[in-house]
């Protein structure tokens, strides 16, 4: 499985999905002109790795925004993730957010209570 390495812009975040390490990160800001144009190929590569997922899988999630339409992609993501946790895998998710920003870290929280996956609420202080 080839790894997923994308550069971020100022409105896509760069992504690194690495099968070999069970390490995947999303970072940055996330308001593409088409979400589900953006996230597929993400999702497309987890429903690949869930066939033979490592025992252990870490999603490092550090976005400082994103969009309506990239929320519902992101969960999307996340449901990938979560089929993978029920399939007796660990699955950690660390959503990174900036020390002040309530709004990223409720949006952490709204996943975490939908995603039946361990999420891990990592303060970023400046």
């Amino acid at each position: 499985m080839e790894p997923i390495n994308i550069e971020g812009t100022p409105k896509t975040p760069s992504v690194k999905f690495d099968k070999e390490s069970g390490v995947m990160e999303i970072k940055g800001r996330s308001i593409p002109e088409n979400s589900i144009e953006f996230y597929k190929p993400l999702v497309d590569w987890l429903e690949d790795y869930a066939k033979s997922p490592l025992k252990r899988t870490q999603v490092d999630v550090q976005l400082e925004y994103f969009n309506t339409s990239s929320s519902k992609c992101i969960l999307d993501v996340f449901k990938k993730l979560e089929a993978i946790h029920k399939a007796k895998n660990e699955v950690i998710i660390n959503w990174y957010y900036e020390e002040d920003d309530e709004d990223m870290l409720e949006a952490g929280e709204d996943y975490e209570s939908i995603i039946r996956v361990p999420f891990k609420m990592i303060e970023i202080v400046d």
